[in-house]
């Protein structure tokens, strides 16, 4: 559905608005697809040589338990802003899905602007956690790896997610359709219902 034409003035901010969070949206998305992405095949590789090397050499990849969890730590916190970007995310909507116009709107953008308060806080926190770490100079056992390296996914991942959170109240706050997440409208399908019943 196409936005209302509104004074050609509004039209203008609200397009360049629009069009200046798209960019940073895109931008981001970017960066968590080649995380996620080089994570995943990553891991991919390191399970095919391990089992390689077992049946072929009768020997692994040193460290590969290591590797596989630091990997899931990373995959796990920057898919935090994907989920969020594709409405993905957990939601428990009794109270919302209750709610019709204006009111779902706007508790829609409280819940976006909160939520993603929270995830900045949570980035603080996370890396307040990666600076103690990296201070005292802790290391994995078997490879040696700096742990702060991989727990770094932390607060980039809340970080991501925070922004996320605060592009859909934008969108919503702008635009007039309600929008789950800066790219995905608000959707529910209808439950069919059975002619022949």
């Amino acid at each position: 559905m196409p936005e209302p034409q509104g004074p050609p003035a509004t039209n203008g901010w609200k397009k360049g608005l629009i069009s200046a969070f798209s960019l940073l949206d895109r931008f981001t998305e970017q960066i968590e697809k080649l995380i996620l992405g080089s994570t995943v095949l990553f891991v991919s590789v390191l399970l095919v040589a391990h089992v390689l090397g077992r049946q072929l050499f009768g020997s692994g990849v040193t460290g590969q338990v290591e590797l596989t969890q630091m990997s899931m730590v990373v995959m796990t916190f920057a898919g935090l802003g994907y989920g969020v970007r594709r409405a993905r995310h957990i939601c428990m909507s009794a109270f919302y899905d209750q709610l019709k116009g204006w009111p779902r709107k706007a508790l829609l953008i409280a819940i976006s602007t909160l939520t993603g308060a929270l995830m900045f806080y949570l980035c603080w926190h996370a890396w307040d956690y990666v600076s103690n770490i990296q201070s005292r100079g802790r290391i994995s056992s078997a490879l040696q790896i700096p742990l702060w390296i991989p727990y770094l996914a932390a607060p980039i991942g809340f970080a991501l997610a925070g922004l996320q959170y605060w592009l859909t109240a934008a969108r919503n706050l702008i635009s007039k359709d309600i929008y789950r997440s800066f790219s995905e409208k608000e959707r529910y399908d209808e439950v069919p219902i059975d002619p022949t019943s």
